[in-house]
């Protein structure tokens, strides 16, 4: 595949405003060095309200109480690290997180936690009772909603798309959660779930954020877990750094923690789905922008408009931003197998950019180290 370099390059900052010079391409953009870090953000993000955390310490206090809870292995790869030019490759294995199968375990439960624990009483299995959460799903964060909810006595009511398959819907079912097919897709499931929160007085736990709902920070502050267990296993600091996204949440968090422990050394990139490029988008517009495009095989990556706050946060960490076509994270992925980690193309999407990044414009030679988060088991998308 042929990638067409996109850059922008900051020419002067004068009373927080900045100009910038753009670089126009034939076809599609597949890679954006940003050109906001380092530099004042652009009016569209500056508004913004909220920054997303970096410490994770109240989360681990929070999680140290879970008995499900336990620290999530760094592998490292080294024969595969040398097959593809690399010094060493580390991967954080998410997928068995809890007993729920990803990294998404972190986040909804740790809101749902966090409220008990403000009005625990003696028994945390009626600690929310009365209480109901409600969400839209593609995947993982739905379980994670409905298995903090059951915890903890409240009520979780999830809705699917009409595209969600059926064996998902009965998997949340398991978990307790009364679930709703609504909408032709995401988007659409999203607005009913809110609609039918503001109607009820339940609580609306998004994985997302945007202007006037700020709660999925919560959820984000969550994954600052996995990022602060990668920092204390791998042996050495990474030299770059791939985090896969859909909204952005896994990405601002890891990429915060990254910069909170290892300062400005290590390249972050953030991977996005070809047909779902709305952060990069939002990036090169300097403001959340909606990104259409056709289903990715990349489900729980398959996200058509930004988590504001997470965007905010991306423009300051991240170095740069790229996209990959399914078939490159189909094949990124069975790459992985044969080496013990079978995952699904969302979570596999991060190395899928390790394996087509712009290697000259990221200085990813073989002295690199990488990170990289498996995010979920090889789940349907």
């Amino acid at each position: 595949m042929l990638i067409a370099y996109a850059t922008m390059h900051v020419l002067a900052i004068d009373d927080n405003r900045v100009r910038v010079r753009r670089y126009r391409f034939e076809g599609n953009m597949t890679f954006l060095m940003n050109p906001w870090r380092g530099a004042a953000l652009p009016p569209g993000l500056a508004a913004i309200p909220g920054d997303v955390a970096d410490d994770p310490t109240g989360v681990e206090t929070l999680l140290a109480r879970c008995p499900a809870h336990a620290e999530t292995p760094l592998v490292a790869m080294d024969r595969l690290a040398a097959g593809i030019g690399l010094r060493a490759l580390h991967v954080k294995d998410e997928r068995a997180r809890m007993g729920l199968g990803s990294f998404k375990a972190l986040g909804a439960a740790h809101v749902i936690a966090r409220d008990a624990a403000a009005v625990m009483g003696n028994d945390p299995a009626t600690a929310l009772a009365g209480r109901t959460y409600v969400a839209a799903s593609a995947g993982n964060h739905g379980v994670s909603l409905a298995a903090g909810a059951r915890v903890f006595g409240a009520l979780a009511v999830i809705y699917l798309s009409e595209t969600v398959p059926p064996a998902f819907a009965d998997h949340l079912r398991a978990k307790g959660a009364d679930v709703v097919i609504e909408g032709a897709d995401y988007a659409a499931s999203m607005d009913a779930a809110a609609a039918r929160a503001q109607v009820e007085g339940w609580t609306l736990l998004s994985d997302s954020t945007w202007e006037g709902y700020q709660v999925g920070h919560g959820v984000m502050e969550g994954y600052l877990v996995m990022a602060a267990e990668a920092a204390r296993q791998i042996p050495s600091p990474p030299t770059h750094i791939f985090l896969q996204a859909g909204v952005g949440g896994l990405a601002a968090a890891c990429a915060a923690h990254a910069r909170r422990v290892w300062g400005e050394a290590p390249r972050i990139t953030v991977v996005e789905p070809e047909a779902a490029r709305t952060l990069m988008a939002s990036i090169a517009a300097g403001a959340p922008t909606h990104a259409a495009g056709p289903v990715s095989i990349m489900g729980r990556l398959d996200c058509k408009d930004p988590s504001h706050m997470a965007l905010k946060s991306l423009a300051q960490t991240a170095d740069a931003f790229m996209t990959v076509t399914d078939a490159e994270c189909a094949a990124a992925i069975a790459r992985l197998a044969p080496f013990g980690m079978a995952t699904s193309p969302s979570g596999g999407a991060g190395f899928a950019g390790v394996l087509h990044a712009p290697r000259d414009l990221l200085g990813l030679g073989p002295d690199a180290r990488v990170l990289i988060y498996l995010s979920e088991g090889p789940v349907d998308a």
